[in-house]
């Protein structure tokens, strides 16, 4: 009786668990198709009340790039948050694929990776409407992490303090409201 009902408790537990962290392909459901054309990006996103532009730098055989689609991209509560706010891209660094950048001209994904100075991946790039880079992030991030830059983006945080300071003052108030209750 004891050792079943560990068994059933565990079994709760773990099915809580898997349904606080449902997931489902990155591929398929975190990035949009993207056409091609990052200005023509831009207007599908006003168009759509969409808060910003997310480009995530990649390239084939990169261990933490597919972290990240297997650990936190893959995540239905970020999917669907970041579906809402951002349109959501991905670009192979080394990617021959002709795209127009911001600008209008015709480069490959290579090239504007370059132009972009990307260094590592995976490299997470925020540009507001008009294609100004808000934000980046280099390398794995976090769930909570992750989630606190997109609210950081999506919420205009950004235009009156920095990203050390937004993750700052939610972790401080994560931290009053775990002691008050």
């Amino acid at each position: 009786m004891y050792y079943t009902l560990l068994l059933c408790i565990g079994l709760g537990v773990a099915s809580q668990r898997a349904s606080a962290a449902e997931t489902r392909d990155a591929e398929a459901h975190f990035f949009g198709l993207g056409i091609g054309d990052l200005k023509a990006e831009l207007a599908e996103a006003r168009a759509k009340g969409k808060q910003a532009l997310l480009v995530v730098f990649e390239q084939e055989g990169c261990p933490a790039c597919l972290y990240m689609k297997r650990n936190v991209l893959n995540r239905v509560d970020i999917q669907e948050f970041y579906g809402k706010a951002f349109v959501n891209l991905s670009l192979d660094i080394n990617g021959s694929i002709p795209l127009r950048d911001f600008a209008g001209r015709e480069v490959t994904e290579k090239a504007y990776a370059q132009t972009a100075k990307i260094k590592g991946t995976p490299t997470f790039v925020f540009y507001d409407l008009d294609g100004a880079e808000i934000v980046r992030a280099a390398g794995t991030v976090k769930t909570g992490e992750f989630r606190l830059l997109g609210r950081f983006v999506a919420t205009g945080a950004y235009k009156t303090r920095s990203l050390s300071q937004f993750m700052q003052n939610s972790s401080d108030e994560k931290g009053k409201r775990s002691t008050s209750q």
